[in-house]
């Protein structure tokens, strides 16, 4: 109860004070006398120089009211403040606010629960009011301690518990909206206040029960808001993430992580997943980079920690990959991938290191670490591949260049990852870890034109030999090129490798070969043919690797086979046939057979694709004929588990194989130029071979002597031109000389389509220099024709004589 005054004092006490008094009853059950309540306003408005009194006076009594345990009086206060503060609107309501604010901070250091939710509520009132000036000197660092301990509030009952974190939730919440608007007043972003509301908000929102509930923000009814706590600290925290600008961005972020760290909560990371999806759907678009950087860079803190943390925190990175891709990504593209090629490095030497450490011993802690990091590995791979498919093109042929060009390559000092520490084992895992990503990157992958797709710079590294070595390896080369030959999906058709009765029934899409398409076949065709070559007769080969063997030929066909390349394939096929019939590097016997199928598959579908009646005619014929007398010439028999191999291949007769004088006269009816078909196919050698460890390639000459007219292996007619030592001897210096000849124009060839520009134009302006002075020392001698008919003329320079030679005969230094 009030305390009475007599009524000579009170007349003699200020008006405001007289006035406030009034509206406290004798019972505070009774509530606010509304009577006087109305002229305490009339009076604040029509004279708000007394603000600041009334509301030091109204504080006075409810601090006293508050340690007397009045409480009645003090709801009755509280709701005087806030009736006046709704209704004043000035310049001189800022010394009220002081008061008003002095006041919510009395009630909320209070331990009882009632005055807390009661300060809260004033704030949050206050907190809606738009001031039309800022108040610099305000400072609402108390409020932000005390609403964050509020969020953690531990009391015995449920009920109360609840209540007071919604109460402080509610009050981070009013924080937030009145200090974040004012750009003036940005000291709520100040790392130690984001340090206490962001774990706060964190801390309720681990309780939610709907995981799923992470994608835009939603529009929950007003009862659940007030409810449940997790749905209000979510609300929350994504309209303060909402209000995050780009140079505070990362102070909102980065406590995440140490919540995140603190709780243990990146394994399992459902929460941590949960979070990011929020924080990416949140923010504005342009400054997601922000955050996947903030990413990165706690995965380089935690490179030490255990696999199942970095794990969790590559899953999260791939989350708000997932969501970044759809907008802006911003500067960070290489970052993410060099960040992730690095940590995939560091993985497997951690791998390597933890077998290396328990060698010998079969412990099982070590089987799971590997299998933890195994995880990482797979985490990152998943992580870069999802990156780059949803990159645009554009990007997505950079990031091809990048990773390509970390792949590391025996004898090459590029800038692939360092793994000179991690030996052959480690290196090789690199590489499948590697190329595993770049399968992902390219998976889906449509460009114009195949030089867009595999420009020289990338076509060269991925078919290079060092990467050829591994079974593994092979396979996942092959699936990338067909990633990127493959424009009109038609990989899916060609799936397993059989003989096709009918290619018609596949409906095979195709569009006319570009000009670009052409081009590009003729620079790097031999390429494409020397790796699938060289990829036929390597002894590890298994089914998988014949079956994209096979589809690489038939892509091949569809994507880029004109009529020149349609002959280059055949005289492949038939290289292939030979490897396997002659085995020059003694091949297993299934390895033989299985090339022996794999060009019957090819054959068939070719002479399907370019409909040409008698070379069908010629296939179907051969490949009747081995499913009567050798079905394991075929991929339907040879590929089964159970299959009975031959002894040899030396007694089987011609039919069985494809000869190329019935294929070239079955194509040149048609009008295909099968002249090149009777020269045999023979890989380039290139400078890759010296850099790797496959075994050596030797680079021999090929002598082939026509012996008779017309050579070919079904017809024998007798010779009667006496073969002699000197006969032999000549047909072989012209061989040579051919070759070297062929061999001199295919060097001018492929440096004037390779070589840079500037460096043609330096080599021509030499020789053109040296062409100059070698006529200008010819115009220096004198020039004395003599008297003969001969047409010759004689050079004398001084006293020194000449022989006679013929003009034309004259030869000029070689320019290239």
């Amino acid at each position: 109860m009030p305390a009475r005054v007599c009524c000579c004092c009170a007349a003699l006490r200020p008006r405001y004070k007289r006035l406030v008094d009034n509206i406290f009853p004798e019972d505070p059950k009774d509530g606010l006398v509304k009577a006087d309540m109305e002229k305490l306003t009339f009076y604040a408005v029509s004279a708000p120089e007394k603000l600041d009194r009334i509301g030091a006076y109204l504080a006075e009594r409810l601090s006293r009211d508050v340690v007397r345990h009045r409480y009645g009086y003090v709801l009755i206060a509280m709701e005087a403040l806030d009736q006046l503060l709704m209704a004043c609107h000035s310049q001189s309501i800022k010394p009220f606010v002081e008061s008003f604010l002095h006041m919510v901070a009395k009630l909320l250091e209070s331990g009882e629960p009632k005055l807390q939710v009661l300060g809260t509520n004033s704030f949050v009132k206050f907190a809606n009011i738009e001031e039309d000036t800022p108040s610099y000197h305000r400072r609402y660092d108390f409020f932000v301690s005390r609403f964050s301990a509020m969020c953690h509030s531990c009391d015995h009952d449920p009920e109360i518990q609840t209540e007071i974190r919604i109460a402080g939730i509610r009050g981070i919440q009013g924080v937030v909206r009145k200090t974040v608007n004012d750009e003036l007043r940005a000291t709520i972003w100040e790392p130690q206040h984001m340090d206490k509301i962001v774990p706060s908000l964190l801390f309720n929102m681990q309780k939610i029960e709907d995981v799923d509930r992470t994608g835009p923000p939603s529009s929950p009814t007003g009862g659940e808001k007030e409810e449940n706590p997790a749905l209000l600290a979510e609300n929350c925290f994504r309209e303060l993430l909402g209000r995050a600008t780009y140079g505070i961005m990362n102070n909102a972020v980065r406590p995440v992580f140490a919540h995140l760290d603190h709780h243990k909560l990146w394994d399992p990371n459902e929460f941590a997943v949960s979070c990011f999806k929020i924080i990416m759907y949140s923010i504005q678009a342009q400054y997601s980079h922000h955050v996947i950087q903030e990413i990165l860079r706690h995965l380089d803190v935690c490179k030490r920690d255990s696999p199942r943390v970095r794990a969790g925190i590559i899953q999260v990175l791939l989350e708000a990959v997932a969501i970044a891709a759809k907008g802006s990504i911003g500067p960070a593209v290489l970052e993410v991938f060099n960040t992730l090629l690095k940590h995939l490095r560091i993985s497997v030497d951690f791998e390597l290191g933890d077998r290396r450490s328990s060698a010998g011993s079969a412990s099982f802690s070590t089987a799971s670490k590997e299998s933890d990091e195994r995880i990482v590995q797979n985490a990152i791979i998943q992580t870069i591949g999802f990156f780059g498919s949803n990159l645009p093109d554009y990007q997505r042929s950079e990031i091809m260049m990048f990773i390509m060009g970390k792949v590391p390559v025996f004898g090459s000092t590029s800038q692939s990852l360092d793994t000179s520490h991690l030996g052959d084992l480690g290196t090789r895992r690199i590489q499948i870890m590697l190329l595993r990503s770049l399968l992902m990157v390219t998976s889906g992958y449509k460009a114009t034109t195949i030089t867009n797709a595999l420009p020289a710079p990338f076509l060269d590294p991925l078919l290079s030999p060092s990467l050829m070595e591994d079974s593994e390896l092979r396979q996942l080369v092959l699936e990338i090129l067909h990633n990127l030959i493959d424009r009109h999906d038609n990989r899916a058709k060609l799936r397993g490798i059989r003989i096709i009765p009918d290619v018609s029934d596949l409906k095979i899409k195709r569009d006319k070969i570009s000009r670009q398409d052409v081009s590009f076949m003729k620079k790097h065709g031999q390429q494409l043919y020397r790796h699938i070559y060289l990829g036929c007769k390597e002894e590890d080969n298994v089914q998988k690797n014949f079956e994209l063997l096979y589809t690489s030929l038939a892509l091949t066909t569809i994507e880029l086979a004109n009529e020149e390349v349609v002959i280059d394939l055949i005289r492949l096929a038939i290289a292939l046939q030979d490897i396997a019939i002659i085995n020059e590097d003694n091949l297993p016997m299934f390895n033989r057979c299985g090339v022996m199928a794999l060009v019957a598959a090819y054959l068939n579908f070719l002479s399907q694709m370019i409909a040409v009646p008698a070379f069908c005619q010629h296939v179907s014929k051969v490949i009747e004929t081995r499913s009567l007398e050798a079905p394991y010439f075929l991929p339907e028999t040879i590929f089964k588990d159970k299959c009975n191999l031959p002894i040899s291949l030396e007694k089987h007769e011609k039919n069985l194989f494809f000869l190329t004088n019935k294929i070239a006269e079955s194509l040149g009816g048609s009008g295909y130029s099968v002249e090149r078909l009777s020269v045999p196919y023979v890989p380039q050698v290139t400078d890759e071979d010296r850099l790797s460890r496959r075994k050596s390639i030797v680079d021999t000459v090929s002598i082939q002597v026509d012996i008779l007219p017309g050579n070919n292996t079904e017809d024998k007619v007798d010779n009667t031109e006496e073969i002699t030592f000197e006969a032999l001897k000549k047909a072989i210096d012209n061989n040579g000389l051919e070759e070297q000849e062929k061999e001199k124009r295919r060097l001018v060839i492929e440096k004037f389509q390779k070589a840079p520009f500037e460096e043609i134009a330096a080599q021509c302006e030499t020789k053109a220099n040296l062409l100059h002075d070698r006529l200008a020392q010819i115009l220096e001698l004198t020039i004395r024709p003599p008297p003969s008919p001969s047409g010759t003329m004689t050079v004398t320079a001084g006293h020194a004589h000449y022989q006679s030679v013929p003009v034309y005969e004259m030869k000029f230094p070689d320019l290239f």
